[in-house]
């Protein structure tokens, strides 16, 4: 067996991210469903069509390195989406349920925001300049998804859930 290369850590990285962000799409529609604040709900709808975008940037940064887009199970993202989900349950109708989809929401975004940043790194270090933009694209939403969230709960969403 040949020696693992940074080519397919990079490989190895990215179809957990492709794998996270599907997992990502299927569970958005769940907590905009659970959210009681319509300024929430109107979040997790927008980011839902970031992400269909998101996928499609990955899609093509896969085809930017001639391997096909595939996704590889991420447990990291499944035990996070989880996570969400006992919180949906267990507080449902509670007022601190969107303090508690905040949180998770930004579980999700430090996670995809690690992801993007090290696949930036590794592809400009394998000379994957294209693919390095595409995804510092990813990363430059993922941020502000993120801001968006500490924005929301500290305005708005903890107030209420105390």
């Amino acid at each position: 067996m040949a020696e693992k290369q940074l080519e397919d850590l990079f490989l190895d990285t990215l179809k957990d991210i492709y794998y996270a962000e599907r997992q990502i799409l299927k569970t958005l529609p769940k907590m905009a469903k659970a959210a009681q604040s319509d300024e929430l709900r109107a979040g997790f709808e927008q980011h839902h069509a970031e992400t269909e975008n998101q996928i499609e940037r990955l899609q093509q940064v896969f085809e930017l390195i001639g391997k096909p887009a595939r996704g590889k199970t991420c447990d990291a993202i499944l035990g996070i989406i989880e996570e969400g989900k006992e919180i949906m349950e267990e507080f449902k109708g509670s007022p601190a349920l969107d303090a508690g989809l905040v949180s998770s929401a930004q579980a999700v975004e430090h996670y995809e925001i690690a992801r993007y940043g090290t696949l930036i790194a590794w592809a400009k270090q394998l000379g994957y300049t294209d693919a390095a933009q595409l995804l510092g694209e990813t990363l430059q939403e993922e941020e502000a998804t993120d801001q968006k969230l500490t924005k929301l709960g500290t305005s708005v969403v903890n107030a209420k859930a105390a």
